[in-house]
C-alpha cells in the first residue's frame, strides 16, 4: 500500500483553453493518489477536509479504489488557479484553508510500502514529519510545494524558505521540487542551472533529489551522476497536477526497482497524459505509459536545453 499524505482541496482552474464550471477535486497527494490507483496501486489518502465536501469526495475516491482516512476540518481547503501562458506560470489564490493534519496512525505506516508526503499550504508539520521518519523505514518521498507556501491578507499565496527546512529535508529518501521550489529552497535561477540546484539539496541528506522544469524536462541526481529526463511533448490543456503525477509515476517505477532513467521517463509521460485533461477523472493507463516511455527512450544524448545569456 501506498500512503499519500496532505489535505485534498476543491479548485477553481482557468486556462487558455479550459475552464472548470466549478470547483473540482485536486491537490497534490490527491493526484498522485489518483494516478497510482489508475496503474493499479493499492492506495490511501490521508488529508483533512470539511462538511462541504467530505460525501462528494469519498464517493469520488472510491470509484478509483482508494481508501480515505480523512480528519476533520472546519471547511475544505481550494484554490483559484488562473493560468496566464502556456508554460504553467499562474496566478494562485486561496478559496479556503483546510485544517492542519494532527497525526499518523502507526498502523497506517506498517502498511506502507511508500509513503508520499505531499502538503498544500503547510498542514503537515516538521514536526510529524519527523515521527513519520522515526516509525517508517519504507520509501519516503516528498513534494515539497505546500511546505514552501503562505497566504498573504488578500489570500494571494506566496513562496517562503522555512527556518529549518534543510533538516526536514534530509529525512527524505527522495525530494521532487520543481523550479520555482527549487529556487526557494537554494536560491539559484533552474532555468539557468538546476544541477546546482540539485547538488545543494542533495547536500542536506536526501538520496535522491529530482528538478523538474515544465516544458524543458527534468533532472534526476543521485550524488553520483545526473540523469537529464525529456518531456513528452503533448498539447497543453491544464498544467495542474504535472508535478503531482510525474510523483506517481515515479515512485511507481522506482517500486518495480528499475533505473533511475527508467524511473524518469515513466514518471515524464504519467505527467503528461495528465496535462492532456482537467480534474480528477482524467484517463491513464501504464500501457500508454510505456508505449508513451519507449518514444522517449528512442531520443539519445537528451540536455536540458537551458536559458544561458
Amino acid at each position: 500500500m501506498i500512503l499519500a499524505l496532505g489535505n485534498p482541496v476543491y479548485d477553481y482552474i482557468e486556462t487558455k483553453k479550459v475552464k472548470t464550471p466549478g470547483r473540482i477535486l485536486s491537490g497534490c497527494s490527491t493526484n498522485a493518489a489518483l494516478a497510482l490507483s489508475k496503474m493499479g496501486r493499492e492506495v490511501t489518502l490521508l488529508g483533512a477536509v470539511g462538511d462541504d465536501f467530505r460525501q462528494p469526495m469519498i464517493d469520488q475516491l472510491r470509484k478509483y479504489n482508494i481508501e480515505t482516512v480523512l480528519q476533520s476540518s472546519q471547511e475544505t481547503g481550494g484554490f483559484s488557479l488562473i493560468y496566464y501562458d502556456d508554460f504553467g506560470n499562474r496566478h494562485l489564490d486561496l478559496l479556503g484553508r483546510a485544517d492542519v493534519i494532527e497525526s499518523v496512525d502507526a498502523g497506517l505506516l506498517k502498511q506502507a510500502d511508500a509513503v508520499l508526503v505531499g502538503p498544500i499550504l503547510k498542514e503537515i508539520s516538521f514536526d510529524l514529519i519527523a515521527e513519520i521518519r522515526r516509525n517508517f523505514d519504507g520509501l519516503f518521498f516528498c513534494d515539497p510545494q505546500g511546505l514552501l507556501r503562505g497566504a498573504g491578507e488578500d489570500n494571494r499565496i506566496f513562496h517562503e524558505k522555512p527556518e529549518g527546512i534543510e533538516d526536514i529535508v534530509a529525512l527524505f529518501d527522495i525530494v521532487k521540487p520543481n523550479e520555482l521550489e527549487a529556487q526557494v529552497l537554494t536560491g539559484i535561477d533552474c532555468r539557468r542551472d538546476p544541477f546546482e540546484a540539485a547538488r545543494i539539496i542533495k547536500s542536506w541528506g536526501p538520496q535522491i533529489v529530482i528538478v523538474t522544469l515544465a516544458e524543458l524536462g527534468s533532472v534526476i541526481y543521485d550524488g553520483n551522476e545526473f540523469i537529464e529526463i525529456p518531456p513528452y511533448r503533448v498539447d497543453l490543456v491544464d498544467s495542474t497536477g504535472a508535478g503531482d503525477t510525474y510523483m506517481a509515476g515515479f515512485v511507481h517505477a522506482y517500486l518495480k526497482g528499475e533505473s533511475l532513467k527508467l524511473c524518469g521517463n515513466f514518471a515524464s509521460c504519467v505527467s503528461s497524459i495528465m496535462i492532456e485533461q482537467v480534474g480528477p477523472d482524467f484517463q491513464l493507463t501504464e500501457n500508454e505509459v510505456l508505449k508513451r516511455r519507449n518514444t522517449l527512450l528512442e531520443i539519445n544524448d537528451f540536455r536540458v536545453n537551458l536559458n544561458v545569456t
